[in-house]
């Protein structure tokens, strides 16, 4: 097929239900899907269009075999950008490229390893921030949890309280802004008008003022901390030469806001899928609990918890934090006789990928086993949590490590009440949960 018979959903459809898809766009894409294939170009404008899919093996050529034609599209280049500056989230071509190059060492496993134990102390410190017996939301725990692991792993003790409040509070912020910009562009001339994009650019410098304070105070302090901050103070070109503080505190600002959320929002599908399993949440314990005798040497524990792993994984599949990948051609291109204009901007579906029948056995099912390592590779065409190819993100083992520690350290310190009621989300900029309402008792 030509472009021109790629199925399309017209502009009327879209503005139809504009108002469900601004709350949750996913069931009217699903309905599309359904009615068109796999394959369809919703049409938002006279000539403007974004072509939506959830064929596994387009995404894999996109994002592996021709990914040099493409691109991020302005959603992050631009948009998000905005708020985040330049970094390895955001940044694009030959910048991407060096800037990758020279990261990528501070978050190789060997690495890692220094920063587990400043990982566990944030984990532990949130963790016993949870009440028993009476019904509380998971998520701004799993929130702070995941921020102050992040803050403690770049800046191990050298940050306040109240410093990383203050940027938690604005990283959180802006991103709402960017989800409003996003939805409703129509009202851009408003929160340019109003001055509200004004007000949360001046909360970004504010950010930058406070992570400029922190670096400044590390190097004029002398002493080595041997965390992110440190290894990304060490990282040099190929020529010789360090980071701009610029480049510096773009770089932080995206760890900031990249590294909590994703992480936050599949802490929080995974307690609320154990809730709903409570036999695959006493696996979990029974696993933890054995592998106690060795928790002070940390990357050993996490080698001998694979269950938990199992868990957290399958729980991305069916809640993938990141949604959508965004990608646009260089030039034109084609895909099993689907002939891709230049520039078209494409949107694929992990939603839909990691739920297709094709692909998965009882895709709704929550079933960690699926992951165990005797199935090898069966998945990985169809199964992309962190993306995959060159883009792939640079902090996947970062999240893992911290993720399966946050389970285990939750599950062992308590027992999460067993809930039947439907698991609700909100996609904004990534799938959200919704009212992640729980409880738990402590384990004697």
């Amino acid at each position: 097929m030509d472009n021109q018979k790629i199925p399309k959903v017209s502009i009327f459809k879209f503005l139809g239900h504009a108002r469900n898809i601004l709350k949750n766009p996913l069931p009217f894409h699903h309905r599309n899907f359904s009615e068109k294939g796999d394959t369809f170009r919703l049409q938002l404008g006279i000539r403007t269009s974004v072509i939506f899919s959830r064929d596994a093996g387009f995404l894999q050529y996109v994002l592996q075999k021709n990914q040099k034609n493409y691109t991020k599209s302005t959603i992050q280049t631009v948009d998000l950008a905005k708020y985040v500056g330049r970094g390895l989230l955001t940044a694009e071509g030959s910048h991407w490229q060096k800037q990758r190059k020279m990261i990528q060492p501070a978050f190789h496993k060997k690495q890692l390893v220094n920063l587990l134990e400043a990982m566990q102390n944030a984990i532990d410190v949130e963790i016993a921030k949870i009440e028993t017996h009476k019904a509380i939301d998971i998520f701004p725990i799993f929130n702070d949890l995941a921020f102050q692991t992040v803050a403690k792993a770049l800046f191990s003790g050298g940050v306040t309280a109240s410093e990383t409040n203050r940027l938690q509070y604005i990283t959180e912020t802006a991103q709402k802004m960017l989800v409003k910009e996003l939805r409703q562009p129509f009202k851009i001339w408003w929160f340019k008008l109003s001055g509200k994009i004004k007000k949360h650019m001046d909360l970004v410098d504010e950010a930058r003022a406070i992570l400029k304070q922190l670096v400044t105070r590390r190097i004029e302090s002398g002493k080595r901390e041997d965390d992110l901050l440190d290894m990304l103070l060490d990282a040099r070109y190929e020529d010789g030469t360090a980071m701009s503080e610029k480049q510096l505190l773009d770089e932080i600002l995206i760890l900031f806001t990249a590294g909590h959320e994703t992480t936050s929002n599949a802490l929080t599908f995974t307690a609320e899928l154990l809730a709903r399993h409570p036999e695959i949440q006493d696996k979990v314990f029974q696993e933890v609990f054995e592998a106690q005798p060795i928790k002070e040497d940390l990357m050993s524990f996490l080698k001998v918890c694979p269950y938990t792993k199992q868990v957290i994984e399958e729980s991305m599949r069916l809640y993938p934090p990141a949604y959508f990948i965004d990608r646009v051609n260089h030039e034109a291109d084609s895909f099993n006789e689907m002939e891709i204009e230049k520039g078209a901007t494409l949107l694929f579906s992990l939603h839909e990928i990691h739920r297709d029948p094709r692909f998965w056995n009882e895709p709704d099912t929550f079933d960690p086993g699926r992951f165990a390592a005797s199935n090898g590779l069966k998945y990985s065409e169809y199964y992309y949590p962190f993306g995959a190819g060159p883009r792939m993100c640079i902090g996947n083992n970062f999240a893992m490590y911290e993720m399966v520690l946050a389970i285990a350290s939750l599950i062992f310190k308590f027992k999460i009440e067993e809930k039947k009621s439907p698991i609700n989300i909100t996609p904004l900029i990534t799938m959200k949960p919704k009212d992640a309402i729980l409880r738990f008792e402590m384990r004697s």
